[in-house]
């Protein structure tokens, strides 16, 4: 049965200087904390917990916020997409459903007005977190729906903060207050400075192998951190398939990961590249097929 979910429209200018600063505060904060551990002191436990909890986090942001309920590149039980959405939420980058509206309202409007976290219409600092704190907050519902019929994704979506909690007292009680300040803490921070790195750092500095309608760009050193994220531009070129890394040289662990999970029947019907595009790509890398000349493409059959 279909559930009717009410449309929250965003509201426009921007929240009040208070909430504005209050957002600011939580972010801020989060940071200094860290710093928590020149007082509790650093274990091996604790940095063992950090790294993990990092790695565990990143790929959870990459498959479930992004290429699951962004982008719907795979399919996986309703179980297994609220364990994604749980995981993911850990990472304290606000809820499941806030998550991918906002990402799929960034592809429509790539680089255009209307891209919050554009670096090429904002600056690089707005683009990487300043768009944090503006008018941010509500849920693009009307984006959504696929996803908002689910009673437990939209629990999880309006309480929002109850994973991170709910990992930071864990860490707490594993491993003390360098649990907390290392272990949650800062590969919490990493974490977020990974992920916006695709929206700022991914835009400016890289290699554009297809010609798209924004300034996505590969970048190798962004893939390796963010699991595969940062070949961007592939992914901005052919937004449907759960493989970024187009190639074999370009390494997507995200993907490497789904796969196996599809060996065991967790995920199934992972969409993959098309041929045409594959061979676009290698076309256009051996420089057959210059960016501009999209005359060339669609005689070959290989335009986008």
């Amino acid at each position: 049965m279909e559930t009717t979910v009410l449309e929250t429209k965003p509201q426009p200018g921007s929240p009040a200087r208070s909430e504005q600063w209050r957002r600011a505060w939580v972010f801020v904060l989060s940071h200094i904390a860290v710093l928590g551990a020149l007082w509790s002191g650093v274990t091996w436990q604790a940095v063992v917990l950090c790294f993990s909890l990092l790695l565990v986090r990143q790929w959870a942001v990459t498959a479930g916020y992004h290429r699951y309920f962004s982008h719907r590149t795979y399919k996986t039980s309703r179980v297994f997409q609220f364990v994604l959405a749980f995981l993911a939420q850990s990472s304290s980058q606000k809820g499941v459903l806030w998550w991918a509206a906002h990402h799929r309202v960034h592809h429509k409007l790539s680089d255009q007005p209307g891209d919050v976290h554009s670096p090429v219409l904002n600056s690089f600092a707005y683009a990487h977190v300043g768009w944090i704190f503006d008018d941010t907050e509500e849920t693009r519902w009307d984006k959504i729906r696929d996803f908002a019929k689910y009673p437990e994704l939209r629990w999880l979506n309006k309480y929002w903060a109850v994973p991170p909690i709910a990992l930071a007292t864990a860490c707490l009680l594993i491993a003390g207050w360098p649990g907390l300040f290392i272990g949650f803490f800062l590969s919490t921070v990493l974490l977020w400075h990974n992920t916006f790195l695709i929206n700022s750092l991914t835009h400016v500095w890289g290699a554009k192998r297809f010609d798209t309608n924004d300034e996505s760009r590969n970048n190798m050193v962004t893939a390796l951190l963010t699991l595969g994220e940062g070949w961007h531009n592939n992914h901005h070129h052919y937004q449907s398939s759960c493989r970024q890394g187009f190639y074999w040289w370009e390494v997507d662990v995200t993907y490497y990961v789904l796969k196996m999970l599809s060996w065991v029947g967790l995920v199934w019907d992972i969409r993959g590249v098309p041929e045409h595009v594959l061979e676009e790509g290698r076309r256009r890398d051996s420089g057959e097929i210059d960016d501009l000349d999209d005359r060339t493409g669609e005689k070959l059959g290989l335009a986008a």
